[in-house]
């Protein structure tokens, strides 16, 4: 664990112990109760965290973010990565079946799915964002 939470750890060593003790039938049992404790504790250090940066915001240590802010990276690039995901078998189906004509149409299907992708979505999105951020200045 990267944090290496103590309380956190002793769960984790509780947990693998009772399965060691009552066996795999009630492994999904006590990976559960373990993911609950643990999505508690991912919680709680959120929750700490946003607190502390809103105190830094209000005495002006620290600037406030917009709520989009680094958004619009992490949808584009889910969207060229998962294009390219599929690109995988959709250019084995279309050489397979069609040849170099097939696999030229599925690629400029794909090329052609994230132009229109960030042609349209995004404009609208920071023109969304900016008016979200007018209306709170």
């Amino acid at each position: 664990m990267a944090t290496h939470d103590p309380d956190l750890r002793k769960e984790l060593d509780a947990t693998l112990q009772t399965r060691k003790e009552l066996g795999p039938e009630y492994e999904s049992e006590l990976l559960e109760s373990f993911l609950e404790k643990l999505d508690a504790n991912v919680d709680r250090r959120v929750r700490r965290q946003l607190a502390e940066q809103q105190i830094q915001v209000a005495r002006g240590t620290l600037p406030p973010r917009s709520a989009g802010h680094g958004r619009e990276f992490w949808e584009r690039f889910g969207v060229a990565a998962f294009s390219l995901v599929l690109a995988i078998p959709l250019s084995t189906v279309a050489a397979v079946h069609t040849g170099l004509p097939g696999l030229l149409v599925t690629w400029a299907g794909i090329v052609g799915v994230n132009a229109v992708h960030g042609a349209v979505r995004w404009p609208a999105l920071r023109a969304r964002t900016a008016r979200r951020d007018a209306a709170r200045n």
